[in-house]
Protein backbone atom coordinates (compact mmCIF):
# COMPACT_ATOMS: atom_id res chain seq x y z
CA UNK A 1 0.00 0.00 0.00
CA UNK A 2 1.52 3.74 -0.83
CA UNK A 3 2.08 6.10 1.54
CA UNK A 4 -0.76 8.40 0.19
CA UNK A 5 -3.45 5.75 0.39
CA UNK A 6 -2.89 4.76 3.67
CA UNK A 7 -2.89 8.39 4.78
CA UNK A 8 -5.99 8.40 2.89
CA UNK A 9 -7.25 5.51 5.03
CA UNK A 10 -6.55 6.33 8.64
CA UNK A 11 -7.91 10.25 8.19
CA UNK A 12 -11.33 7.74 6.77
CA UNK A 13 -12.81 7.50 10.46
CA UNK A 14 -11.91 11.01 11.74
CA UNK A 15 -14.99 13.31 12.43
CA UNK A 16 -15.27 16.89 11.44
CA UNK A 17 -15.27 18.07 15.26
CA UNK A 18 -11.47 16.04 15.98
CA UNK A 19 -10.50 17.53 12.35
CA UNK A 20 -10.92 21.17 13.14
CA UNK A 21 -9.67 20.98 16.33
CA UNK A 22 -6.38 19.97 14.50
CA UNK A 23 -6.23 22.39 12.21
CA UNK A 24 -6.64 25.05 15.15
CA UNK A 25 -3.67 22.97 16.92
CA UNK A 26 -1.56 23.33 14.02
CA UNK A 27 -2.57 27.16 12.84
CA UNK A 28 -1.87 27.81 17.10
CA UNK A 29 1.88 25.42 16.39
CA UNK A 30 2.15 27.38 13.42
CA UNK A 31 1.99 31.09 14.81
CA UNK A 32 4.18 29.77 18.06
CA UNK A 33 7.00 28.92 15.53
CA UNK A 34 6.77 31.60 13.35
CA UNK A 35 4.98 35.00 14.45
CA UNK A 36 4.51 37.73 14.04
CA UNK A 37 2.71 35.93 11.09
CA UNK A 38 -0.26 36.89 8.85
CA UNK A 39 -2.80 35.11 8.17
CA UNK A 40 -1.80 34.30 4.39
CA UNK A 41 1.35 33.06 5.71
CA UNK A 42 -0.68 31.07 7.75
CA UNK A 43 -2.67 29.54 4.73
CA UNK A 44 0.65 29.07 2.73
CA UNK A 45 2.21 27.11 5.85
CA UNK A 46 -0.87 25.19 7.06
CA UNK A 47 -2.18 24.63 3.84
CA UNK A 48 -5.50 25.29 5.35
CA UNK A 49 -7.53 28.00 3.06
CA UNK A 50 -8.07 31.38 3.36
CA UNK A 51 -11.55 31.33 5.46
CA UNK A 52 -10.28 28.14 7.60
CA UNK A 53 -7.50 30.60 8.77
CA UNK A 54 -9.66 33.50 9.26
CA UNK A 55 -12.62 31.41 11.19
CA UNK A 56 -9.70 30.03 13.22
CA UNK A 57 -7.73 32.92 14.21
CA UNK A 58 -10.95 34.65 15.50
CA UNK A 59 -11.35 31.68 17.74
CA UNK A 60 -7.73 31.84 18.79
CA UNK A 61 -8.36 35.47 19.46
CA UNK A 62 -11.63 35.22 21.12
CA UNK A 63 -9.37 32.55 23.39
CA UNK A 64 -6.70 34.70 24.07
CA UNK A 65 -4.02 32.44 22.93
CA UNK A 66 -2.91 34.45 20.39
CA UNK A 67 -2.53 38.32 19.91
CA UNK A 68 -2.32 41.25 17.47
CA UNK A 69 1.24 42.13 17.06
CA UNK A 70 0.58 45.18 14.71
CA UNK A 71 -0.15 45.88 10.77
CA UNK A 72 2.67 44.93 8.59
CA UNK A 73 3.13 47.52 5.48
CA UNK A 74 5.01 47.96 2.56
CA UNK A 75 2.07 45.82 -0.19
CA UNK A 76 -0.79 47.61 -1.91
CA UNK A 77 -4.13 48.17 -0.28
CA UNK A 78 -4.84 47.79 3.34
CA UNK A 79 -1.51 46.62 5.65
CA UNK A 80 -1.87 42.58 6.85
CA UNK A 81 -2.84 42.24 9.96
CA UNK A 82 0.46 40.37 12.04
CA UNK A 83 -0.34 37.47 14.77
CA UNK A 84 1.66 36.36 17.63
CA UNK A 85 1.11 33.75 20.60
CA UNK A 86 -0.22 35.46 23.56
CA UNK A 87 2.45 34.31 26.05
CA UNK A 88 0.30 35.30 29.61
CA UNK A 89 -2.68 32.67 27.94
CA UNK A 90 -1.59 29.76 29.73
CA UNK A 91 1.54 28.41 31.78
CA UNK A 92 2.82 25.01 32.45
CA UNK A 93 5.44 23.47 35.30
CA UNK A 94 8.08 21.42 34.43
CA UNK A 95 9.96 19.32 36.76
CA UNK A 96 13.50 17.60 36.26
CA UNK A 97 14.37 15.15 39.07
CA UNK A 98 18.08 13.77 38.76
CA UNK A 99 20.66 11.79 41.01
CA UNK A 100 22.01 15.10 41.95
CA UNK A 101 19.61 18.04 41.57
CA UNK A 102 15.66 18.63 41.58
CA UNK A 103 14.92 21.53 39.59
CA UNK A 104 11.57 23.20 38.72
CA UNK A 105 10.18 25.75 36.49
CA UNK A 106 7.57 28.16 34.89
CA UNK A 107 6.75 28.00 31.61
CA UNK A 108 5.00 30.35 29.57
CA UNK A 109 2.79 29.43 26.75
CA UNK A 110 5.72 31.16 24.62
CA UNK A 111 8.39 29.01 25.40
CA UNK A 112 10.20 31.02 28.31
CA UNK A 113 11.13 30.54 31.74
CA UNK A 114 8.78 32.93 33.96
CA UNK A 115 10.53 31.47 37.09
CA UNK A 116 12.74 28.39 38.33
CA UNK A 117 14.03 27.04 41.77
CA UNK A 118 16.64 24.16 41.78
CA UNK A 119 18.33 22.33 44.47
CA UNK A 120 21.56 20.13 44.40
CA UNK A 121 20.80 16.99 46.12
CA UNK A 122 22.45 13.72 45.76
CA UNK A 123 19.72 10.61 45.14
CA UNK A 124 16.78 12.34 46.45
CA UNK A 125 14.00 10.26 47.81
CA UNK A 126 10.49 10.46 46.53
CA UNK A 127 9.70 11.91 49.91
CA UNK A 128 12.25 14.61 49.03
CA UNK A 129 11.04 15.56 45.38
CA UNK A 130 7.28 15.99 46.83
CA UNK A 131 8.47 17.89 49.74
CA UNK A 132 10.99 20.27 47.28
CA UNK A 133 7.75 20.75 45.13
CA UNK A 134 5.17 21.23 47.58
CA UNK A 135 7.19 23.98 49.26
CA UNK A 136 8.20 26.05 45.94
CA UNK A 137 5.47 25.75 43.29
CA UNK A 138 3.09 27.83 45.29
CA UNK A 139 6.25 30.25 45.61
CA UNK A 140 6.98 30.22 42.13
CA UNK A 141 2.97 31.08 41.07
CA UNK A 142 3.18 33.91 43.42
CA UNK A 143 6.79 35.45 41.73
CA UNK A 144 5.23 34.82 38.49
CA UNK A 145 1.79 36.40 39.38
CA UNK A 146 -0.52 33.69 38.24
CA UNK A 147 -3.21 32.03 39.84
CA UNK A 148 -3.36 27.79 39.24
CA UNK A 149 -6.31 28.17 37.32
CA UNK A 150 -3.52 29.54 34.53
CA UNK A 151 -1.41 26.05 34.49
CA UNK A 152 -2.29 23.63 31.50
CA UNK A 153 -0.29 20.69 33.72
CA UNK A 154 2.75 19.57 35.16
CA UNK A 155 5.31 17.99 33.32
CA UNK A 156 8.16 15.34 35.00
CA UNK A 157 11.53 14.68 33.32
CA UNK A 158 13.37 11.74 35.25
CA UNK A 159 16.00 8.80 33.85
CA UNK A 160 14.32 5.95 33.03
CA UNK A 161 15.11 3.28 35.68
CA UNK A 162 17.71 5.57 37.91
CA UNK A 163 18.31 3.06 40.75
CA UNK A 164 20.15 1.17 37.58
CA UNK A 165 22.80 3.21 36.61
CA UNK A 166 24.63 2.27 40.13
CA UNK A 167 26.52 5.65 40.60
CA UNK A 168 29.24 6.09 43.20
CA UNK A 169 27.66 6.46 46.98
CA UNK A 170 24.03 5.44 45.61
CA UNK A 171 22.37 4.60 49.22
CA UNK A 172 20.46 1.33 48.96
CA UNK A 173 17.32 2.22 49.50
CA UNK A 174 17.38 4.55 46.02
CA UNK A 175 15.59 1.64 44.44
CA UNK A 176 12.37 2.78 45.90
CA UNK A 177 12.20 4.71 42.57
CA UNK A 178 11.16 1.40 40.55
CA UNK A 179 7.91 1.51 42.66
CA UNK A 180 6.78 5.35 42.81
CA UNK A 181 4.44 6.58 40.84
CA UNK A 182 5.46 10.31 40.09
CA UNK A 183 2.16 11.62 38.51
CA UNK A 184 0.48 10.35 41.95
CA UNK A 185 3.30 11.61 44.16
CA UNK A 186 2.41 15.54 42.76
CA UNK A 187 -0.98 15.30 41.16
CA UNK A 188 -2.45 16.34 44.72
CA UNK A 189 -0.37 19.63 45.17
CA UNK A 190 -1.82 21.53 42.17
CA UNK A 191 -4.74 18.89 41.15
CA UNK A 192 -4.05 19.34 37.53
CA UNK A 193 -2.66 16.68 35.02
CA UNK A 194 0.83 15.26 35.23
CA UNK A 195 2.48 13.72 32.49
CA UNK A 196 5.98 12.17 32.83
CA UNK A 197 8.81 11.40 30.17
CA UNK A 198 12.56 10.39 30.10
CA UNK A 199 14.97 13.32 30.96
CA UNK A 200 16.80 13.14 27.54
CA UNK A 201 13.78 12.34 25.86
CA UNK A 202 11.88 15.76 27.07
CA UNK A 203 15.50 17.88 26.98
CA UNK A 204 15.36 16.87 22.95
CA UNK A 205 11.39 17.73 23.27
CA UNK A 206 12.73 20.85 24.22
CA UNK A 207 15.97 21.21 21.70
CA UNK A 208 13.65 20.32 18.88
CA UNK A 209 11.10 23.23 20.09
CA UNK A 210 13.12 26.23 20.78
CA UNK A 211 16.88 25.12 20.11
CA UNK A 212 18.56 23.45 17.22
CA UNK A 213 16.09 21.57 16.33
CA UNK A 214 14.13 23.95 14.10
CA UNK A 215 17.39 24.17 11.85
CA UNK A 216 18.02 20.26 12.14
CA UNK A 217 15.08 17.91 11.18
CA UNK A 218 17.12 14.10 11.68
CA UNK A 219 19.65 14.58 14.45
CA UNK A 220 20.96 12.39 17.73
CA UNK A 221 20.86 13.86 20.84
CA UNK A 222 23.26 13.16 23.91
CA UNK A 223 22.37 14.23 27.61
CA UNK A 224 25.36 14.56 30.03
CA UNK A 225 24.18 14.87 33.43
CA UNK A 226 24.85 12.62 36.53
CA UNK A 227 24.60 9.73 34.22
CA UNK A 228 24.41 9.62 30.46
CA UNK A 229 21.29 9.46 28.31
CA UNK A 230 20.14 9.58 24.70
CA UNK A 231 17.40 10.66 22.42
CA UNK A 232 16.60 10.32 18.37
CA UNK A 233 14.56 12.32 16.62
CA UNK A 234 14.11 11.20 12.62
CA UNK A 235 12.13 13.80 10.10
CA UNK A 236 11.32 16.07 13.08
CA UNK A 237 10.01 13.71 15.17
CA UNK A 238 10.90 12.03 18.26
CA UNK A 239 11.88 8.18 17.89
CA UNK A 240 10.81 6.42 20.66
CA UNK A 241 11.35 2.79 19.34
CA UNK A 242 9.14 -0.29 19.93
CA UNK A 243 8.98 -0.13 23.57
CA UNK A 244 9.65 3.46 24.24
CA UNK A 245 13.21 3.03 25.18
CA UNK A 246 15.51 3.91 21.90
CA UNK A 247 18.72 6.24 22.81
CA UNK A 248 19.70 4.80 26.07
CA UNK A 249 23.11 5.22 25.68
CA UNK A 250 24.49 5.06 28.93
CA UNK A 251 23.92 1.52 29.05
CA UNK A 252 26.58 0.82 26.00
CA UNK A 253 29.54 -1.01 27.31
CA UNK A 254 32.91 0.60 27.09
CA UNK A 255 36.74 0.20 29.03
CA UNK A 256 37.50 2.83 31.36
CA UNK A 257 40.93 3.94 31.90
CA UNK A 258 41.86 0.51 33.70
CA UNK A 259 40.43 -1.34 30.70
CA UNK A 260 38.03 -2.49 32.84
CA UNK A 261 34.94 -2.53 31.00
CA UNK A 262 31.81 -0.80 32.22
CA UNK A 263 28.66 1.22 31.13
CA UNK A 264 29.57 4.33 29.57
CA UNK A 265 27.75 6.36 31.92
CA UNK A 266 29.88 5.16 34.79
CA UNK A 267 32.89 7.02 32.18
CA UNK A 268 30.90 9.62 30.83
CA UNK A 269 29.03 11.87 33.53
CA UNK A 270 29.12 14.58 35.91
CA UNK A 271 29.52 11.61 38.65
CA UNK A 272 32.81 10.13 36.87
CA UNK A 273 34.43 13.14 36.42
CA UNK A 274 33.68 14.61 40.02
CA UNK A 275 34.79 10.80 41.20
CA UNK A 276 38.25 11.64 38.66
CA UNK A 277 38.39 14.86 40.85
CA UNK A 278 38.21 13.37 44.06
CA UNK A 279 40.56 10.91 43.85
CA UNK A 280 42.91 13.90 44.05
CA UNK A 281 41.54 15.71 46.73
CA UNK A 282 39.52 18.21 44.80
CA UNK A 283 35.54 18.12 46.20
CA UNK A 284 33.06 19.24 43.76
CA UNK A 285 29.56 19.41 44.37
CA UNK A 286 27.44 21.25 41.65
CA UNK A 287 28.54 21.82 38.18
CA UNK A 288 29.30 25.94 38.00
CA UNK A 289 32.16 24.73 40.51
CA UNK A 290 33.83 23.53 37.74
CA UNK A 291 34.46 26.44 36.18
CA UNK A 292 36.31 27.79 39.16
CA UNK A 293 39.24 24.86 39.56
CA UNK A 294 42.81 26.11 39.51
CA UNK A 295 45.15 24.17 36.80
CA UNK A 296 45.47 21.43 39.01
CA UNK A 297 41.84 20.86 38.95
CA UNK A 298 41.35 21.89 34.96
CA UNK A 299 44.27 19.40 34.18
CA UNK A 300 41.95 16.98 35.41
CA UNK A 301 38.57 18.06 33.83
CA UNK A 302 41.25 17.88 30.27
CA UNK A 303 42.33 14.23 30.67
CA UNK A 304 38.50 13.44 31.77
CA UNK A 305 37.82 15.07 28.24
CA UNK A 306 39.69 12.75 26.00
CA UNK A 307 38.66 9.74 27.90
CA UNK A 308 34.82 10.59 27.31
CA UNK A 309 36.04 11.22 23.35
CA UNK A 310 37.99 7.73 23.56
CA UNK A 311 34.61 6.71 25.07
CA UNK A 312 31.90 8.01 22.70
CA UNK A 313 34.00 7.78 19.54
CA UNK A 314 32.91 4.30 18.36
CA UNK A 315 29.00 5.10 19.83
CA UNK A 316 29.10 8.20 17.75
CA UNK A 317 30.26 6.53 14.09
CA UNK A 318 27.61 4.04 14.85
CA UNK A 319 24.82 6.81 15.16
CA UNK A 320 26.36 8.26 11.56
CA UNK A 321 26.06 4.94 10.29
CA UNK A 322 22.71 3.64 11.69
CA UNK A 323 20.92 6.64 11.80
CA UNK A 324 22.34 8.78 9.18
CA UNK A 325 21.78 12.48 11.24
CA UNK A 326 22.09 15.74 10.18
CA UNK A 327 23.69 16.60 13.92
CA UNK A 328 24.71 14.76 17.13
CA UNK A 329 24.30 17.36 19.92
CA UNK A 330 25.35 17.61 23.04
CA UNK A 331 23.38 19.02 26.18
CA UNK A 332 23.24 18.68 30.04
CA UNK A 333 24.62 20.04 33.23
CA UNK A 334 28.01 20.72 31.92
CA UNK A 335 29.28 23.48 31.74
CA UNK A 336 29.31 24.91 28.44
CA UNK A 337 32.85 25.48 27.89
CA UNK A 338 33.82 21.92 29.00
CA UNK A 339 30.68 20.98 26.35
CA UNK A 340 32.72 22.35 23.81
CA UNK A 341 36.00 20.55 24.20
CA UNK A 342 34.18 17.59 23.77
CA UNK A 343 32.34 18.39 20.80
CA UNK A 344 35.09 20.15 19.29
CA UNK A 345 37.96 17.39 19.84
CA UNK A 346 35.20 14.81 18.73
CA UNK A 347 34.98 16.66 15.53
CA UNK A 348 38.53 16.40 15.14
CA UNK A 349 38.81 12.65 15.66
CA UNK A 350 35.95 11.75 13.46
CA UNK A 351 37.47 14.31 10.73
CA UNK A 352 40.00 10.87 10.55
CA UNK A 353 37.41 8.72 9.33
CA UNK A 354 36.00 10.75 6.46
CA UNK A 355 35.54 8.00 3.39
CA UNK A 356 36.05 5.42 5.37
CA UNK A 357 32.06 6.10 6.34
CA UNK A 358 29.36 6.99 4.43
CA UNK A 359 28.68 10.58 6.02
CA UNK A 360 29.97 12.26 9.01
CA UNK A 361 27.69 14.95 10.99
CA UNK A 362 29.06 17.72 13.07
CA UNK A 363 28.98 17.18 16.97
CA UNK A 364 27.90 20.80 18.49
CA UNK A 365 26.30 21.99 21.66
CA UNK A 366 22.95 21.82 22.16
CA UNK A 367 20.92 25.81 22.12
CA UNK A 368 19.57 24.75 25.62
CA UNK A 369 20.91 25.63 28.89
CA UNK A 370 21.02 22.70 31.43
CA UNK A 371 17.61 23.43 32.49
CA UNK A 372 16.42 21.18 29.05
CA UNK A 373 14.80 18.12 30.34
CA UNK A 374 12.19 20.57 32.80
CA UNK A 375 11.84 22.89 29.68
CA UNK A 376 11.12 19.94 27.82
CA UNK A 377 8.63 18.58 30.64
CA UNK A 378 6.51 21.58 30.95
CA UNK A 379 5.93 21.29 27.39
CA UNK A 380 4.65 17.82 27.46
CA UNK A 381 0.90 19.59 29.03
CA UNK A 382 1.00 21.91 26.24
CA UNK A 383 1.15 19.20 23.64
CA UNK A 384 -1.40 17.53 25.10
CA UNK A 385 -4.05 20.27 26.06
CA UNK A 386 -2.84 22.87 22.75
CA UNK A 387 -0.37 21.45 20.34
CA UNK A 388 -0.63 18.81 17.79
CA UNK A 389 0.15 15.75 17.87
CA UNK A 390 1.20 13.16 15.24
CA UNK A 391 -1.32 10.69 16.12
CA UNK A 392 -4.69 13.74 16.46
CA UNK A 393 -6.01 12.66 13.09
CA UNK A 394 -5.01 8.63 13.39
CA UNK A 395 -8.02 8.49 16.34
CA UNK A 396 -11.12 6.57 15.07
CA UNK A 397 -14.30 8.63 16.36
CA UNK A 398 -16.12 6.89 19.15
CA UNK A 399 -19.67 5.04 17.94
Amino acid sequence: MSERSGKHMRLSGTNLERAGDHNQRVTLHAIRVNGPITRAELAAITGLTSPAIANITKRLLNDNLIQDAGRRRGGRGQPATKLVINPDSWFSIGLNIDRDHITMVVLDFEGKIRARASTEVLFALPKDVEQFFRKGVGKLLTKVGIGRDRLVGIGVALPDDMPRAALPHQPANYGIWASTDVASLLRETLHVPVFVENDAAAATMGEMQFGLGKKFQTFFYVLITAALGGSLVIDGNHFRGATGRSGELGMLRGRDATGHERQIQNIVSLSALYSRLAAQGIRVSAPHELTDLDESGQAIIDAWVEIAVDTLLDTVLAINCLVNPEAVLIGGRLPSGIVDQIANRLNQRLASFTGTVPAIAPVARAALSDDAPAVGAAILPFSHRLLPTRTALMKMSTP
